[in-house]
């Protein structure tokens, strides 16, 4: 006679903590987990869709399939789920960036939540997943000083932004033949970014602020597919797709400018608005993942977003105090993204620790997507080392510690250079659920 074992109590447990999880990330949102200057241009600094496993591998991750672990870069993984277990996965960040200008060097700090997601087996060949992750971050603040001879006065610039956008998801993965899996990923798209220009003067010369503010709602789409061939017994080679279709998110952003008269001490302001004037790109990506039974798996992703399409709102300053706000073509480009990571776990089964533990390694080149004073923008070189510690208790003796460092260069001639080394701390928390206790 069969038994179902009974998980209410766990269940309710790990409810309660994806819910607690939600909320805090809900409130981080807010929260930029940037200092860069570059994230004031396009929509800002984008985010991946990599989490605990990915990141230690560079953020590979297209062709990648496992029926322990969420893999939200690709939906159509979901159809690999284990069938006895519900899966949560919940990360955070820190990082440390140095900016260096000629001669001048910075150091910043930033950090937070990252994501959670979930995923669990609705019925045979069919997976879901659900969360909440960012998809672009804006944060800067900076200043720049002009000495003015004639009038004896230094105007002061600050440069300032916050904000960016987010993404709650939820998912679906089907394996529709043995070796095809086909996919989707639909979110929830939200957000406020805001920037700012204003100068300030040492002594009666006019002010003048501008602030840029857009707010989106809308939704994304993500769409997947994996193909999986068998080279040997234990050898299989994966062929990973995903498309991001490109569409207007409907944002109406704003322009306000204030001028603020040194002899009356009157401002007088403007505000300029468009209508549906944010877009996403069109989004693809391929990948190829080879593994060798549960000891190694290694994986490559190729990825192009074609900004180059879209265009973006510019304030055009026309003299005399006059001025539009208008949307502008060439201020984005195509981006292109090359990632490479690999992961080896010498033997799950040792009673030797350091052999349970998966050894991560990674690095990624990356194109910018916007132009800076028409010339070209820094492009971006990473590297990372990972580590997956598994987790043992008397419950559970599969959930895992993902550890990861990743060191990021971003640099352009005759720009702000940037080194981030930034420290990634996930857990892949996975439940028996489903199983079963049998009786005699």
């Amino acid at each position: 006679m069969n038994f179902y074992r009974n998980k209410a109590q766990n269940m309710n447990k790990s409810l309660c903590c994806l819910a607690l999880m939600a909320l805090t990330t809900f409130g981080a949102s807010a929260q930029s987990g940037t200092n860069s200057p570059y994230s004031q241009f396009g929509l800002g600094d984008l985010a991946g869709q990599s989490v605990g496993f990915n990141k230690g591998m560079g953020g590979v991750g297209f062709g990648f399939r496992k029926g322990n672990e969420v893999n939200p870069m690709n939906p159509a993984s979901y159809s690999s789920i284990d069938s006895l277990t519900f899966i949560f996965d919940a990360g955070l960040s820190g990082q440390m960036t140095k900016y260096r200008e000629y001669q001048e060097k910075v150091t910043a700090k930033s950090g937070g939540f990252d994501y959670v997601v979930g995923s669990f087996r609705v019925i045979k060949n069919l997976g879901m997943s659900f969360g909440i992750m960012p998809y672009s971050n804006i944060g800067f603040n900076y200043y720049t000083k002009e000495r003015l001879y004639d009038v004896d006065a230094t105007i002061k610039t600050t440069h300032s932004g916050s904000g960016g956008l987010n993404q709650a998801f939820v998912g679906l993965g089907w394996q529709i033949i043995k070796p095809l899996s086909v996919g989707f990923n639909i979110a929830y798209l939200w957000g406020t970014n805001e920037t700012g220009v204003a100068t300030s003067s040492s002594s009666d010369v006019n002010t003048l602020s501008k602030i840029y503010r857009t707010s989106v709602s809308n939704y994304k789409l993500d769409l997947g597919l994996q193909f999986t061939q068998p080279i040997s017994k234990k050898d299989l080679l994966t062929l990973g797709v995903v498309v991001s279709p490109g569409h207007n998110t409907h944002a109406d952003p704003e322009c306000i400018i204030t001028n603020k008269k040194s002899t009356t001490g009157k401002s007088d302001s403007l505000c300029y608005r468009l209508d549906n004037a944010i877009e996403l790109a069109w989004t693809y990506g391929v990948g190829l993942a080879y593994q060798h039974g549960t000891s190694f798996r290694m994986g490559v992703d190729y990825q192009m977003q074609k900004w180059g399409d879209v265009v973006m709102p510019q304030f055009v300053d026309e003299g005399n105090g006059e001025g539009s706000y208008q949307l502008k073509t060439g201020l984005l480009k195509d981006m292109h993204r090359v990632n490479v990571g690999a992961e080896w776990l010498p033997n799950a089964n040792s009673a030797k620790f350091f052999n349970r533990v998966r050894y991560r390694i990674g690095a990624g080149y990356a194109t910018p997507y916007y132009y800076i004073n028409n010339g070209e923008g820094p492009k971006e070189y990473h590297v990372s080392l990972g580590f997956g510690i598994p987790i043992m208790n008397n419950y559970n003796h599969r959930s895992i510690l993902n550890i990861s460092a990743e060191w990021n260069r971003r640099s352009a001639a005759n720009l702000v250079k940037e080194n981030t080394f930034r420290i990634n701390i996930g857990l892949t928390f996975n439940e028996r659920w489903f199983a079963k206790w049998k009786v005699d």
